[in-house]
């Protein structure tokens, strides 16, 4: 679709009023139609900037749908909760469907959320921080993990049952957003948290490449709380509520035993020993490729951070006689992580697989999907929350 400057959209029009519309247009290479809609919007042409081609401004064409998403982002901005782009979309979307007599046409597309946010004087303000450094020689380390996994699944054959991957995904009780729309020029950006954002807790995640997702593990600081926690999770706890080597032989006994599935461990001798006992081969990720070659990376862990978030906006909280927002329960924990990880479909965790180029089919027939991009791919990634990761493989059983 070809685009038209104002000060050109004038040349046509003043060289037709001189000649015909019949010879601008064969002049400058447009139709009779573009010149006859030129003339006819003259004044306002002349009101633009000479560099634009079109002319947005003024009451928006869905003004009562904008008033409401509005009142939502600068609500809660003043309560402190963090407000995407995507949820500006997803909101209006669904003030739409409520209310469609007064959103006929409206598809919340990408170039309305910018022009909404330039008309109510918004932008997307974003904290700095450092990413995972990508090794220099990647392509080399990803071309020889590829080729041994390939070499594994020759020799044992393995089925899409017993290829898996085993992600520690450390998170805070406070998972603060790093970017939220906010008044343009405001000194001072506000996002609520409870107070417990530097305490963390680990959540290990495993599934397998046919689809299925294993128990979810939660690795809780210091002491046990002696409550009754939720089916359909396991926790451990741990000084530091990180992994440790009895974590691993806990998780391996406990979940990983009871029902095959993908795997990235502590590899110590004790570990490798209860490894072979069960029948497992581990097939290392190089450090600084989690985020290239680790599904669980690399497509399925950003949806706990989302809606650990939504559920600081909208989830149920108790307070102090302070007012202060009390950090969640670990039985309330524990079920947010069951909920979250069985939201994640099982077409999701395949694709994630196919994605890292770990259970594609050894025909080459489905190769294209290392190179799918993320809509493509119906899978959103995220970087890996550490810069190196010594702890980081693939297992297969």
């Amino acid at each position: 679709r070809r685009k038209f400057e104002a000060s050109f959209m004038l040349k046509v029009v003043k060289f037709a009023k001189e000649h015909n519309n019949c010879a601008a247009a064969s002049q400058y290479g447009v139709t009779e139609k573009m010149v006859r809609d030129w003339k006819a919007n003259e004044d306002a042409l002349k009101s633009m900037p000479s560099s634009k081609c079109a002319l947005r401004r003024g009451t928006p064409h869905w003004s009562e749908l904008e008033k409401h998403v509005a009142d939502m982002v600068h609500e809660h901005c003043q309560n402190g909760y963090v407000v995407t782009r995507n949820k500006i979309h997803m909101f209006a979307l669904q003030w739409a469907k409520s209310n469609p007599d007064h959103s006929k046409g409206f598809k919340a597309t990408v170039s309305w959320c910018t022009r909404f946010m330039e008309r109510h004087n918004l932008v997307l303000r974003q904290k700095t921080k450092i990413a995972q450094k990508l090794l220099a020689d990647r392509d080399g380390k990803v071309s020889l993990f590829h080729r041994y996994v390939i070499q594994q699944r020759k020799k044992h054959g393995y089925a899409l049952r017993q290829i898996g991957n085993r992600d520690e995904t450390p998170m805070n009780f406070d998972m603060v957003g790093n970017k939220t729309v906010n008044p343009k020029g405001a000194k001072t950006v506000l996002i609520k948290t409870t107070g417990h954002e530097k305490s963390s807790f680990t959540v290990v995640l495993a599934c397998t490449a046919d689809g299925a997702k294993l128990k979810p593990m939660i690795i809780k600081r210091k002491t046990m709380p002696k409550i009754k926690f939720p089916v359909g999770v396991f926790v451990h706890v741990n000084e530091k509520g990180w992994m440790d080597d009895e974590g691993v032989k806990l998780w391996l006994d406990n979940v990983w035993s009871r029902r095959p599935g993908g795997l990235r461990a502590h590899l110590t001798t004790s570990t490798n020993k209860r490894l072979a006992r069960i029948n497992t081969d581990a097939a290392d990720i190089p450090a600084g490729l989690t985020s290239l070659v680790q599904p669980l990376d690399v497509c399925l862990n950003k949806s706990f951070k989302e809606q650990w978030n939504e559920w600081m906006v909208s989830g149920e909280k108790s307070f102090t006689k302070g007012g202060n927002m009390r950090a969640p329960q670990l039985d309330v924990l524990c079920n947010f992580v069951i909920k979250a990880w069985n939201d994640i479909g099982a077409e999701t965790v395949i694709k994630s697989f196919k994605k890292c180029g770990i259970s594609n089919s050894l025909d080459g027939m489905e190769d294209d999907f290392l190179w799918q991009d993320e809509g493509e791919a119906k899978a959103e990634t995220t970087p890996s929350d550490s810069e190196l990761d010594p702890h980081d493989d693939c297992l297969t059983n």
